[in-house]
């Protein structure tokens, strides 16, 4: 794993532009990923895309020659006690604010995926489907995602009846079973609906099969 952030000083610092993004908002067990990189112009990085269109070997591979041309880049992990504490749109957003206040040299603009922005110690603005767009948005994305779901993969180590490293935490069939058949981890958001339906049946009902 690698240590979570790395800054380089250049000339001519002035007028640089973060992507933000971020991975695991949906699942209902494990952290949220946020990721901020500045990349230089003429960065050389092929193939960069939204996370989720790229093969899983495609973001290995692409994982640390971004973090070796980046100008800047900071992951941060928004772990569940956080997500509990502010809903997980808050803990996405508090995971953002983290990631750019920690980039040095520090961007002019934050250019964020998706609708909507934090307040941050720059000019931020929100573009949808930039991950698809963008490619500092885009290389943050790789970060976020492949960071991610190495940590889901050392969760399965320590919680091996969930299938962590195949599911990666999201609301599977399989996931869903397991936690049917053995209730929730520490791991598990007990904020998301299918959580909250095992440790309150009758308030809630049976998780739907």
């Amino acid at each position: 794993m690698p240590d979570h952030g790395r800054s380089r000083t250049l000339p001519g610092d002035e007028g640089l532009v973060a992507g933000v993004d971020e991975a695991g908002r949906g699942p209902l067990a494990g952290p949220v990923v946020v990721a901020a990189v500045i990349l230089p112009p003429g960065h050389g990085l092929d193939g960069l895309d939204d996370s989720k269109k790229l093969s899983e070997a495609r973001r290995e591979a692409l994982f640390e020659p971004i973090m070796a041309v980046a100008l800047a880049w900071r992951i941060e992990t928004v772990d569940v006690g956080e997500i509990e504490d502010l809903n997980i749109l808050g803990a996405t957003l508090r995971g953002m604010q983290r990631a750019v206040a920690a980039l040095e040299p520090a961007p002019v603009l934050a250019l964020v995926d998706g609708n909507r922005a934090p307040p941050l110690p720059c000019a931020a603005r929100a573009v949808v489907g930039g991950d698809g767009l963008e490619a500092c948005i885009s290389a943050a994305s790789v970060l976020a995602k492949v960071h991610r779901d190495r940590l889901m993969t050392d969760l399965h180590r320590r919680y091996p009846a969930y299938g962590f490293d195949r599911h990666k935490g999201y609301p599977t069939p399989e996931h869903l079973e397991c936690l049917e058949r053995h209730g929730p981890c520490p791991e598990h958001r007990r904020g998301f609906a299918p959580v909250r339906r095992l440790l309150a049946p009758e308030l809630f009902g049976p998780v739907p099969s």
